[in-house]
């Protein structure tokens, strides 16, 4: 039982990896297009739910992740259309940095939740490094803090909690599929989207990209949703702050920006706070 609880956790932990890398996209698409916020999460909505849902048709697991998505599911859909909701305008309305650090508050959070719902308590080990990720990501941003948009900043937040709170409910219950409430999430914000932004309005090329968006955003749902069932909530919203520092390593291959010194040292904290966190954990 040992060996296949530590085989349980390894694997979680690669798909939450997984997931970080996927989500630290997220910036640079956002950024990346003329379009605003309403209009990408029309698209990237849209193109998520299909490549979910084909993804579920392809492996044989439509029935289970849309039939058998039971209370827990809808609950993860409509928690998840909420973060999105603020998680898309915080980036239009405040820096990625900014967006980072606000979401490195998840693992205490999350740990929050998790020791009032189901009374999980937090490691040591994980509580150290939930404080030197804070640590990181505060230096990353040291350098970029005289210009926040407090409204953008307070968006992150809600999308901070709310991700917290759906790596509490697979936790608690594990048996939530993880595609179903994915798709669930798009589907609520398409009409919303669709009356308040102008989606059809959006040119070709950046509907192209929207729809790359759309690809990576169904990859780290079912990524993070299936490790959240085999690693502690702390643990799970730690890894997930491994996206804070590479979000600068991508922009820096797309769009040749240099990180600073602050980046480059507090990336190399929060790795560390997560390397340390994991190690010797089942």
């Amino acid at each position: 039982m040992r060996l296949e609880a530590r085989s349980a956790y390894v694997v979680g932990v690669v798909l939450l990896v997984t997931a970080a890398v996927a989500y630290s996209t997220a910036g640079l698409f956002t950024k990346g297009v003329e379009a605003g916020a309403w209009e990408v999460i029309f698209w990237r909505g849209l193109f998520a739910a299909a490549l979910t849902t084909l993804w579920t048709l392809n492996g044989g697991t439509f029935r289970r992740n849309f039939f058998a998505m039971g209370a827990s599911g809808w609950a993860v859909g409509l928690v998840g259309a909420l973060g999105t909701a603020a998680f898309i305008p915080a980036f239009k309305l405040t820096s990625i940095a900014n967006v980072s650090l606000i979401y490195a508050v998840a693992p205490l959070v999350a740990a929050l939740l998790a020791w009032l719902a189901i009374g999980e308590r937090i490691s040591p080990r994980s509580s150290a490094g939930c404080v030197g990720a804070l640590a990181g990501v505060a230096i990353i941003v040291s350098g970029s803090l005289g210009d926040i948009s407090l409204q953008g900043d307070l968006l992150a937040l809600g999308m901070t909690v709310a991700m917290a709170s759906i790596m509490v409910i697979y936790r608690k219950y594990p048996e939530t599929p993880g595609a179903g409430p994915a798709v669930l999430q798009s589907l609520f914000l398409l009409p919303v989207a669709a009356l308040f932004g102008s989606p059809l309005a959006v040119a070709p090329v950046e509907v192209a990209i929207l729809a790359a968006f759309g690809l990576f955003f169904a990859i780290a749902s079912v990524a993070l949703a299936e490790g959240a069932k085999r690693v502690p909530s702390g643990q799970t919203a730690l890894l997930s702050a491994l996206e804070t520092p590479l979000a600068p390593v991508f922009a820096f291959i797309l769009f040749a920006e240099i990180p600073s010194g602050a980046t480059f040292l507090g990336g190399a904290v929060v790795l560390l706070a997560v390397l340390l966190s994991i190690r010797n954990e089942t």
